[in-house]
Formats: C-alpha cells, sequence, structure tokens
C-alpha cells in the first residue's frame, strides 16, 4: 500500500535538516564573526574631515579648501522635509526596522527576479553607514554579509536620531559635497533649513548615483529622479496633493558659477590657504580650520566689480577679436541635443560672461546655445560690438558661424548683446594706511582662467605713478612745492651713459618751460623729474626710497628711476602711497587677521603694529603733509582730476602711472581712510594701444572702489605738523598764492606769514 504520509514527511525533514544545518552555519558564522567586527568608535566619536574655511572680516565665507566640502549639521537642525524626502528616497521603514529590512529585501529579490531589468537593491540607511564608514564598495556575499551583520551592531550600540545624522553628514552627494549641509550650499546657495520641498527632493536624489542624478551635469536625468522622490513623499503621506503639484512646478535655480561663496574673493583665499598650509603643514584641510581675513565685504564687491568693469570698458574701446573656439557640430540633430553641454564642458561662465554655441548666424541675427539648454537670441543693438565679424569678408577664423563659441552677456535692459573674454589683465589691492589691514585685493580678471596674483607678484614697471618718491626726497634736500624748474627738453651723451645717447621726452612731447615743482607732478613732467632727481643725487633717492619699502636693487641709480623704469609691485605701491596717506609712518600689509581652530579658539593671529608708534617713522611728517597737498592737487586740477570730479571731494590725493610704449598703466592714491592701487596691462608686456593712459585705463577702476567705500565717509584732511609754514608767493597768472615751506628752508626774501591752523581745511 502506497505510504502517502512517507513520501511527504522524508522531504520535509530534508528541507527542514537543510534548514537547520544553514542555521548551525549561520550561527557559527555568527559567533566567529560578530566578535571580530570592528569597533564602532568611529561612530561613536564621529571626526569627519572638515575643510580649511575662509572668512571675510566679518565672518562672510569666501573660500573652501579640502578634498571633501562638508558642513556637519546636527539633526534637531535637519528640517522635517528634509528628512522626509531621504526616508521616501532611501529607506522609508528606517524607524521601524534594525538594521536590514526584511520586507525591502524580499521586495527587491521578487523585483530583480520577475522584472527581467534593473537589478534593485535594498540597502537600508544603517547599511549605508556600515558602508560608507567601514567597508569597500565590492558587490561579493561576504561584504553584504559584513554589512548585516555590522547593521546590526550599529542599531545596537546607536539611537536612530544618531545613525540618521552620521548618514546626513557623511553621504557623498557629488560636486564633492560630503552631507546634505554642504550639498544644499553648494547646489542651491542656502543652508539646509531655506530649502523648498522641491529643492530638498532634488537633493535627496542623489545619494542613490550622484553623478548620475547631478543636477548640475545631468539636469534632465536629476529631474527625473526628483520626480520619483516627489512622488514617493506623496505616496508615504509626507506632502500633501498640493504641495506635490507645487514642487512639480517650482523651476529650481541650480548654482552654476564657479563662484559659490558670498563675495569673489579668489585670490585673497588662496593667500590665505598658503599661510595657513605654512603654518599648519601636518593637517591644514582636514581639522576644520578658519581663517578670518582682513578684507570687508562690501570693500571686495567694490574691488572686483569695479575692475571688472574697467577691463571690460577698456576691451570694448579695441574692438572685437572673433570666435572664442569652433566645435565641431556634424553630428548635433537639434537644438536639444544633450550633446551640445558635451560641447560647451571646456568653457566655463566667467560671472555674467556665458559661453554659448552658435547655431545661426547672419548679419540680422545670431540663435546660440547657453549650458543647460537654453536658446539665446541676439540682435540689434547686440551685434553691434561682433558685427564686422558675421560679415562673410571676415577672416575664416575668427567668422561667427554656426560652431563657433561666443560669450554673451545681458545689458541693463535684460538683452542678450556678444561680448568676449578679455587679453588684459588687472589688478586692484586697498589698504588701511593706518595699520595694513587689506581691506580688497582682486589679483586679476577671473581667478579660474589666470590664478597668477598680479597684485602682489607681477612686477611691473610703475611709470609716472613712481614720481612722489623722487618728489619726496627732493624736499629732503632743500626743494619746495615752489622751487623752479625747467621743463625743457635734455639730452644725455653717450659718454655719460656708457651706451646710447639718452633722449628723453614728456608725454606729450610739449614743453611749458620753467615752472613750480608743485605744478610740474600735477601736470607729470618727465623733463621736471629727471632733473630733481639729477640735483638729489641718483644715489641718495635709490636709498631714500627704500623708506617707503622699496628694493634698492629693484631700482638701478640711472637717471631712468625719474621715469619708473625700475620694478614694483602694486603691494609694494600701495604699502608706499600710505606713507604719505597716515603722515609718513611704513605699515606691513597683512591680509590674515587669524586662525581658529574648529571650536573658536584663536591659534595664530596678526600683531600689526599702527602708524603713530616711533619704531615706523619713514619720512618727517612735514614731508608727508607737503607731498599730500602736491597729490590732492594732481587729482584736483592735474592728470587724475576726473577723480575729484567725479566723487565731488577734495579729499583725494594719488598719482597716474604710464610706462614707456604703454606698457603698463597705473593709478594709485589714498583718502586718510584708506589707500588704493589700480594697475592694468598685458601678462607678456606689449602696448595698451594710443591714450590708453594711467587716467584711462587704471584710474576708472580706482574711482568705481571709492564712489562705493567713500558713500558716507565724510571729507577730512591731514592736521598739518609743526615746522611748517605757509607763504603767499606770486601766483601764475591769478594772483597771489599760499605755498608750504619747512621752517628751515623759508626763502629769505621772503617774510613768513602767521601759521594758520589748517587741520580739517584743504591748502588752496
Amino acid at each position: 500500500m502506497f505510504n502517502l504520509s512517507r513520501w511527504i514527511l522524508y522531504p520535509v525533514l530534508f528541507i527542514v535538516g537543510l534548514a537547520s544545518m544553514a542555521i548551525a552555519m549561520a550561527a557559527v558564522v555568527l559567533i566567529l564573526t560578530y566578535p571580530n567586527l570592528p569597533s564602532l568608535e568611529i561612530l561613536t566619536d564621529y571626526r569627519p574631515k572638515i575643510p580649511l574655511r575662509v572668512y571675510t572680516s566679518e565672518g562672510h565665507l569666501i573660500g573652501e579648501f579640502g578634498e571633501e566640502r562638508r558642513a556637519v549639521v546636527r539633526i534637531q537642525d535637519v528640517p522635517d522635509i528634509m528628512k522626509q524626502a531621504i526616508l521616501a528616497a532611501e529607506d522609508e521603514r528606517f524607524y521601524q526596522h534594525s538594521g536590514v529590512d526584511a520586507q525591502g529585501v524580499v521586495r527587491a529579490m521578487l523585483s530583480n527576479l520577475l522584472g527581467g531589468g534593473k537589478r534593485q537593491g535594498a540597502s537600508t540607511i544603517t547599511q549605508q553607514v556600515a558602508k560608507n564608514f567601514f567597508l569597500s564598495s565590492e558587490k561579493t556575499y561576504t561584504r553584504k554579509l559584513y554589512e548585516a551583520l555590522l547593521s546590526f551592531k550599529i542599531e545596537n550600540n546607536l539611537s536612530k536620531d544618531q545613525i540618521f545624522e552620521l548618514y546626513i553628514n557623511q553621504i557623498f552627494l557629488g560636486q564633492r559635497a560630503y552631507g546634505f549641509g554642504a550639498a544644499a550650499q553648494i547646489y542651491f546657495g542656502k543652508p539646509l533649513k531655506d530649502l523648498s520641498i522641491a529643492e530638498a527632493a532634488m537633493l535627496a536624489g542623489l545619494p542613490k548615483a550622484p553623478s548620475a542624478f547631478n543636477p548640475v551635469v545631468n539636469p534632465k536625468r536629476a529631474s527625473l529622479r526628483q520626480q520619483y522622490v516627489l512622488r514617493r513623499m506623496h505616496e508615504l503621506g509626507f506632502i500633501d496633493a498640493r504641495q506635490h503639484e507645487a514642487a512639480l512646478k517650482q523651476a529650481l535655480v541650480v548654482k552654476r558659477e564657479t563662484n559659490e561663496y558670498a563675495v569673489h574673493a579668489e585670490f585673497v583665499a588662496e593667500m590665505a590657504r598658503q599661510i595657513a598650509a605654512e603654518r599648519f603643514p601636518e593637517d591644514v584641510y582636514t581639522r576644520g580650520l578658519r581663517i578670518y581675513t582682513t578684507i570687508f565685504k562690501n570693500d571686495q564687491e567694490a574691488a572686483y566689480s569695479s575692475l571688472r568693469r574697467g577691463v571690460l570698458d577698456y576691451d570694448r574701446r579695441h574692438g572685437y577679436r572673433g570666435a572664442e573656439a569652433y566645435v565641431e557640430m556634424s553630428d548635433i540633430k537639434t537644438e536639444q541635443d544633450e550633446a551640445l553641454d558635451e560641447l560647451l564642458q571646456d568653457f566655463h561662465d566667467s560671472e555674467d560672461l556665458h559661453p554659448a554655441l552658435v547655431l545661426q548666424a547672419d548679419a540680422k541675427q545670431i540663435r546660440a546655445y547657453r549650458r543647460g539648454g537654453e536658446i539665446v537670441t541676439i540682435s540689434g543693438d547686440g551685434l553691434k560690438f561682433a558685427a564686422r565679424m558675421i560679415d562673410d569678408k571676415a577672416p575664416p577664423n575668427k567668422r561667427l558661424r554656426r560652431g563657433a563659441v561666443i560669450r554673451v552677456q545681458t545689458d541693463e535692459k535684460n538683452n542678450w548683446r556678444i561680448t568676449q573674454m578679455p587679453e588684459v589683465e588687472a589688478a586692484f589691492l586697498s589698504a588701511d594706511p593706518q595699520n595694513g589691514a587689506i581691506r580688497s585685493l582682486v589679483g586679476g580678471f577671473d581667478f579660474n582662467r589666470n590664478k597668477f596674483n598680479h597684485a602682489t607678484q607681477a612686477w611691473r614697471q610703475p611709470g609716472s605713478s613712481f614720481k612722489p618718491f623722487i618728489y619726496s626726497g627732493a624736499l629732503e634736500k632743500g626743494f619746495t612745492p615752489a622751487s623752479i624748474i625747467r621743463d625743457e627738453p635734455i639730452s644725455i651723451s653717450a659718454s655719460v651713459t656708457g651706451s646710447q645717447a639718452w633722449e628723453p621726452k614728456n608725454y606729450d612731447g610739449k614743453y611749458e618751460g620753467p615752472m613750480r615743482m608743485r605744478t610740474a607732478l600735477a601736470k607729470s613732467k618727465n623733463m621736471v623729474s629727471i632733473r630733481l632727481l639729477q640735483a638729489s643725487g641718483v644715489n641718495f633717492i635709490q636709498d631714500y626710497i627704500t623708506r617707503f619699502g622699496f628694493d634698492a636693487e629693484k631700482h638701478p641709480p640711472y637717471l631712468t628711476m625719474a621715469l619708473g623704469a625700475g620694478s614694483v609691485t602694486p603691494w609694494q605701491m600701495v604699502t608706499a602711497y600710505a606713507v604719505f596717506a597716515n603722515s609718513g609712518y611704513l605699515i606691513q600689509p597683512y591680509v590674515v587677521r587669524d586662525i581658529q581652530n574648529e571650536k573658536g579658539q584663536v591659534l595664530a593671529a596678526a600683531q600689526p603694529v599702527t602708524a603713530g608708534d616711533d619704531s615706523l617713522r619713514a619720512i618727517d611728517p612735514r614731508n608727508a603733509y607737503v607731498m599730500d597737498s602736491m597729490l590732492r592737487d594732481v587729482t584736483i586740477y592735474g592728470t587724475a582730476a576726473r577723480a575729484s570730479a567725479t566723487l565731488k571731494r577734495r579729499d583725494l590725493a594719488g598719482k597716474t602711472g604710464t610706462t614707456n610704449e604703454h606698457v603698463d598703466a597705473w593709478f594709485c592714491g589714498y583718502q586718510r581712510t584708506v589707500v588704493g592701487c589700480s594697475w592694468i596691462g598685458f601678462d607678456q608686456p606689449r602696448n595698451l594701444g594710443n591714450g590708453e593712459t594711467g587716467g584711462t585705463a587704471a584710474l576708472p577702476t580706482w574711482i568705481g572702489y571709492m564712489a562705493r567705500v567713500l558713500k558716507d565717509v565724510p571729507e577730512s584732511f591731514m592736521p598739518q605738523p609743526e615746522g611748517l609754514v605757509a607763504l603767499e608767493i606770486a601766483g601764475s597768472g591769478k594772483g597771489p598764492a599760499k605755498e608750504l615751506f619747512y621752517k628751515e628752508n623759508v626763502p629769505t626774501e621772503m617774510e613768513p606769514e602767521a601759521p594758520q591752523d589748517q587741520n580739517d581745511k584743504p591748502l588752496d
């Protein structure tokens, strides 16, 4: 008789036996493996790699250095909508399971067996923490076993909120961002607490594939992933139908520009990084150091925008040079082809100068593609700058045609126009003349294009901007502002120069005969400067200029020194002009105020010495006062008269500079509270163009900066020191005028007038 029970019992017993063996083996593995799992100290004593961060004096972030960009946040500071978006995207049962989600595993297995498509994973947030902190990314059964065991151990030792906090701060989210705090700032320029539902969903979609769903690199795929997260949030009841619909419609503004900080101060941030790396070389990029610089946000913004405006104005004056490059477009079929973004990947935005790819061009209109899918149309006035390069007669390697890479910019009416990346470079920096604290520094037009810091590293000829130091030395040799010097041609024979005859000229080629020293400086007369140097002694002046911080060896003792033929940096020029601004003290500029650890404890701090300290005395206070009065004349009626006329104030002082062959253009000057220097020129020195003088090319940047930072600063003038007398002298066609003299240098035929209180009053 057929024994049905036996046929049923034996297989069941066999299966039970196999299961028992599997359980026994699993128990053995667990017993042997669990005690050998790594310690959780790395989690309980979480010390993430915190990058070096650089701030303005007021605390605005301007730079971050380190492999991992991270902003650690506490779980209680993470908004609910961000937590919900993460749970919806990654682990909806996080607060229910014990580290491994059995339901999720079964669901993934069924999906993988029946779906026949993409394999689905079932890693929980706890498992991802285990993997990120302890395991490799290899996909093996052994690693998955360790991952599961570690997850159980983590769940037994940490609370759910502790685990969630670790995940939120450690997970990689693309763009070198580790953690959602950093990602919110990098992708949207805001802290977590300010994220919208749509933005939170976009970030929550990143952990699955940070590269594939990166909204900067792959906006379309990122949008699809975001839509999935929003749908899951709605299905789980985290958001209602109205919120879901509104989030889907919200147009996200993803940060694409190269600068990610409150203000453009890349050159300052790099200077600070170098200082910190030299002081703390071991772990400078991982221990969370904070560097507070001396710059002010308002000053830096003013310097940056003014320099760029000055450079772009110069560039437009010299015409359009044609297409920046060409790309092959034969495989492009539509205007929305994703390959268009790839063609533009090597061309980066420079603030508001956006690269664009010409799709179609004729004399009336250009259609161009901008990264991200935007089609811009340029016509009318927007084409004028580039009109000659649209014509068929334009050079083939510069003509604007399909495949040309151009730069586009919006004008004041928000219409697109063609522009270009300038070839010329520039620098501007400003400082407090009382203590040397750098208030702003821009070392070039675009740090991402050219990291060479022209403000501190560019050794260039100063031209006429060097003349004040010759004049200051002449005052010490007994000259006065009223001294008469001949503005007449000079010829130095070859026997004297030792090489060839030297016949210098005035900039304009004109000579006005005998004139007062004050007038000669205002008009920047080369012949007068040469004669002053000759009379004072070149060796004396070479030594004298070191009082202003110049290197003697950079200024050989020849008469060409009078024309600024030596070498200086803008940093040195600010240092030197500060001596006139602060009544004669040589201060040392500095850009880092202090360096703090992650707890805010000061590890190193600047120790500036302030003007007024006798150890800093560089020149006679009377010399500084007289030079100040003469340099103010330069900005009132001299080569920089545009400064006082534009800013409507008479307490500005400075000097223009244009070197031989128009290679460098300068303006260095000050108001008593701030000293600044502007330079413009090419990296490979060449002619800036006729008419491009210091007053034309460099002064506008200085004026633009001062207009903003002096807006609410009242006029003030240097108090007159003892030992000076004011005398009436014969005027130049305008009747008597007052002039200043050292007491010991008063001309004998003149009777000194009773000195007047000139504090806070300009010398007329």
